[in-house]
């Protein structure tokens, strides 16, 4: 059984499926995260969708340089949780199912070529208590626990 966090289903409304990775990435005791600016401001973990036939660990590659510059690699899957939520930027009802993984963070290679993201470097328990969503603090603080 899969973890819900955060909102409960509203009934009435019809939810779309979206997969998803996250990763942690931890160094030195700190964690990047991203900061999204719009449509809603929030510091996240960096990650989002698995395109259709794209695998997660790839999907989890792409999204953290897409939303931080930085390369990374995987160190191991930690667990996952489901949300459902509206998607402002796609005009949908999502039950998201988001896979977690413990990273360790590569190099910088470049800007951030998402728009509205930007890089950011927190204490584990700092970042533990102002990520946007309960699922990303919920794996935050297990980490540290």
């Amino acid at each position: 059984m899969i973890r819900r966090v955060g909102e409960p289903v509203k009934s009435g409304k019809r939810y779309r499926l979206r997969p998803g990775v996250y990763g942690i990435l931890e160094r030195d005791g700190l964690v990047l995260l991203t900061h999204q600016a719009e449509p809603i401001p929030e510091l996240q973990l960096p990650g989002g969708g698995v395109d259709p036939g794209e695998q997660p660990v790839a999907a989890l590659h792409r999204e953290v340089y897409e939303e931080t510059g930085w390369t990374m690699r995987c160190r191991k899957r930690l667990g996952a949780f489901r949300r459902f939520t509206y998607m402002p930027d796609y005009d949908i009802w999502a039950e998201k199912l988001c896979a977690v993984y413990l990273c360790r963070p590569g190099r910088r290679i470049g800007a951030v070529p998402e728009p509205h993201h930007m890089p950011v470097w927190l204490p584990v328990r700092d970042a533990a208590e102002t990520l946007g969503n309960a699922g990303d603090r919920l794996f935050l603080r297990r980490l540290l626990a």
